[in-house]
């Protein structure tokens, strides 16, 4: 961190009735609806796409980052927390919030290849390998890190436990590599798999018969996007401002953080809602292949079934 950056020990929210609150409901509705979820997934043992691979670790992932809040909770609440339970918390939230965002990044680029490319042989062996990059994104967010939080009292020293920013906050060595690669560049490939399942989804010739709802489709797809940037923009947005400060950060500054974390954490709520319903969407809509054969199968059926028709 700069020299000439300095905290404002006055701007600190120990006791916060609204952080309690938000932590609160995001910590019972998100905890409820993610294991529903993974009850849900876990019971897919037959029927166990690649989709459901990413979505079981995206639901884990919501699972640890919501089981840090109980300790938010208690610390807004006016208790005082030992420095290191707050770092190791930190930990934990941030790696599975960037494991959030990769994941969810994995999944839509999942139902991109799927519905673009449904018959290359290339694409179904990639699409295979989704155990391996979870086990890789795991790594990464945590491999990360690590380091940071191990290297923390380098560079600051705090006793505001979650009234304090992170050091990755405002050291533009770490910031900037977050910010490109946590989150730049899994919103580009968002936006663009978002753009190419429109795409697809407009010029199938299933599309044009009743047989799929393309409108709704393309709702959900931008439903899942604006989610996204709901949850994640503000956060990122707010950590490129912090990082180009260079004198004392202000108040209203900090305070906008500690929202915009909550926004962040308020994704493992609208992760079960959005996601495994469009999810869910995609399986009975977008799958045009399966469409197709369907519609061959009784095309066929009813063929055979007047052949054997007696004549009246």
């Amino acid at each position: 961190m700069s020299p000439n950056v300095t905290y404002n020990n006055s701007c600190a929210e120990h006791i916060s009735v609204f952080s309690v609150c938000m932590y609160s409901f995001i910590s019972a509705v998100g905890l409820v609806f993610n294991i529903i979820a993974l009850v849900f997934f876990f019971s897919q043992t037959k029927s166990r796409s690649q989709t459901i691979v990413y979505m079981t670790h995206l639901a884990i992932a919501d699972i640890l980052l919501i089981l840090t809040l109980p300790m938010r909770i208690y610390y807004h609440l006016g208790s005082t927390l030992d420095q290191r339970i707050c770092e190791v918390l930190g930990l934990v939230l941030k790696a599975n919030m960037y494991g959030s965002i990769f994941l969810l990044t994995c999944i839509c680029f999942d139902r991109c290849m799927a519905v673009s490319f449904p018959m290359s042989p290339r694409v179904q062996a990639g699409r295979k390998k989704a155990p391996w990059i979870c086990l890789g994104i795991w790594m990464l967010t945590f491999g990360a890190s690590l380091p940071i939080y191990l290297t923390k009292r380098n560079y600051v020293n705090t006793t505001e436990c979650f009234d304090s920013l992170p050091v990755y906050a405002t050291n533009p060595v770490v910031v900037f590599p977050t910010l490109i690669v946590g989150f730049g560049i899994p919103l580009v490939i968002m936006l663009i798999c978002s753009w190419a399942l429109v795409r697809a989804v407009q010029r199938s010739s299933v599309a044009q018969t009743n047989l799929v709802d393309s409108g709704k489709i393309q709702r959900m797809i931008a439903t899942s996007l604006l989610i996204f940037l709901l949850s994640f923009l503000p956060y990122h947005t707010i950590l490129a401002a912090l990082s180009l400060q260079k004198e004392d950060i202000s108040c209203p500054m900090r305070t906008a953080y500690r929202y915009s974390l909550m926004m962040a954490c308020l994704n493992t709520v609208l992760d079960p809602v959005a996601y495994y319903f469009t999810t869910d969407t995609f399986k009975k809509n977008v799958d045009m292949g399966t469409v197709r054969r369907m519609f061959l199968l009784n095309s066929q059926s009813s063929d055979v079934n007047r052949s054997r028709m007696p004549n009246s």
